[in-house]
């Protein structure tokens, strides 16, 4: 009778571990990745469709490495993926790596030492058993992913050099299904404190990366951090080496004290990939009038995101809003698109209704020229200065 028992013990465990291993990740998915409306989008007008149909979409920042989805494939949750991506008239499409989520996350004050989530995930989806206790691993195996993806589309781009955007663009001109990919990653714990690891990651195919995360971490303080302190000692060095091997820097979930001492020791343009201006929403994360204005006078762009917590608002219209914030202060050569699509957030529409940003954007008065440049064009000059060269 005890061993029946334990046979059907172990029989429940093996399915329990099963059912774990098998819909779990793609039921966090879609629990966590919402829009407020499902697809198709056919409200933007005729006008806005036309403008949109000569756009080269570049947006800032996109998390779908994160989750149990080929990107090449389409599906019917998330917000993203290669298909869906091509036909919103994304042509440029940044993906970042998330190497640590902390449990209880918030913007009023995040703990480091918080439970973990990114290891459940991990396991969930069969990543390598490494991944699931080292962020370097996750950084790494998510750089696989989309050099796979890339690999199997030869219309299918990932961008390392100023030499791949000029052929993007070229290819482009034949092709419109041509599509760049560009590697982030959020936050550089990932590089467990060595230094040397930016190296690793630069190999690895990665050319923007953020200091910080949801929270403080060894290089300074997170705009959600405890402490929201300014750069360290070990922050200052790895600063060096990221303009060494010419990374793209970007400050999203930096605090103030972080912007403030990255712009004071470095020289180039900065990216603000995925953020809301405070004076069209007052979440602690978005950015001050006076930051705005610092990110500019570098020659730096800032991507407005998609999601409600950083333009208080559920619409296109909440995000063009903001868009003309920055605009009018700053110069539309300054806005860009950092939706933060699948980043655990709930946004207006999935990839496919991006004409509806369109549509807000002349109603927010922008003429099409501005458009083009909010849109992708303002993305295109500033990593044509910030990538390297060459490898």
């Amino acid at each position: 009778m005890l061993r029946l028992f334990l046979y059907g013990l172990a029989g429940l465990l093996g399915l329990a571990l099963l059912g774990y291993f098998t819909v779990a990740a793609p039921i966090a998915d879609a629990r966590y990745n919402t829009a407020q409306a499902e697809p198709p989008y056919d409200e933007a007008s005729a006008r806005a469709e036309t403008i949109h149909d000569t756009l080269l979409i570049a947006d800032l920042h996109n998390d779908l490495l994160l989750w149990p989805r080929d990107p090449l494939q389409r599906y019917d949750r998330g917000h993203t993926d290669i298909p869906r991506l091509r036909e919103g008239g994304v042509g440029l499409q940044v993906f970042a790596a998330v190497t640590q989520s902390p449990m209880g996350r918030s913007y009023q004050g995040t703990e480091a030492g918080a439970l973990d989530q990114i290891p459940f995930l991990a396991a969930a989806q069969r990543w390598p058993v490494a991944t699931w206790t080292s962020r370097r691993a996750r950084a790494r195996y998510q750089a696989r992913k989309l050099r796979r993806a890339t690999a199997r589309d030869d219309k299918l781009m990932l961008l390392r050099t100023q030499a791949d955007l000029d052929l993007l663009l070229a290819r482009r001109d034949d092709n419109p299904a041509v599509m760049g990919t560009l590697l982030a990653i959020e936050g550089l714990h990932a590089l467990e404190g060595n230094v040397a690891n930016v190296d690793t990651l630069v190999a690895d195919g990665y050319r923007m990366m953020s200091l910080t995360h949801m929270f403080d971490n060894a290089l300074g303080g997170s705009s959600t951090g405890i402490e929201k302190g300014g750069i360290t000692d070990f922050g200052a060095q790895v600063l060096d080496r990221l303009e060494a091997r010419d990374v793209t820097i970007d400050l999203a979930h930096a605090s103030e004290a972080l912007i403030g001492d990255v712009l004071a020791r470095t020289d180039g343009p900065v990216v603000v990939s995925h953020i809301g201006v405070r004076a069209t929403c007052g979440s602690p994360r978005n950015l001050s009038d006076r930051h705005i204005r610092a990110v500019a006078k570098r020659g730096g762009i800032i991507g407005i995101g998609l999601w409600e917590s950083v333009v208080c608002g559920s619409t296109a219209a909440a995000t063009a809003e903001a868009m003309r914030h920055v605009a009018d202060l700053v110069g539309t050569e300054h806005v860009a698109l950092g939706s933060d699509y699948d980043g655990t957030v709930s946004v207006p529409f999935d990839a496919t209704g991006l004409p509806l940003l369109t549509e807000a954007l002349l109603n927010e008065g922008f003429a099409p020229g501005e458009i083009e440049q909010i849109m992708g064009g303002n993305v295109r000059r500033v990593l044509h200065r910030t990538l390297p060269a060459a490898e």
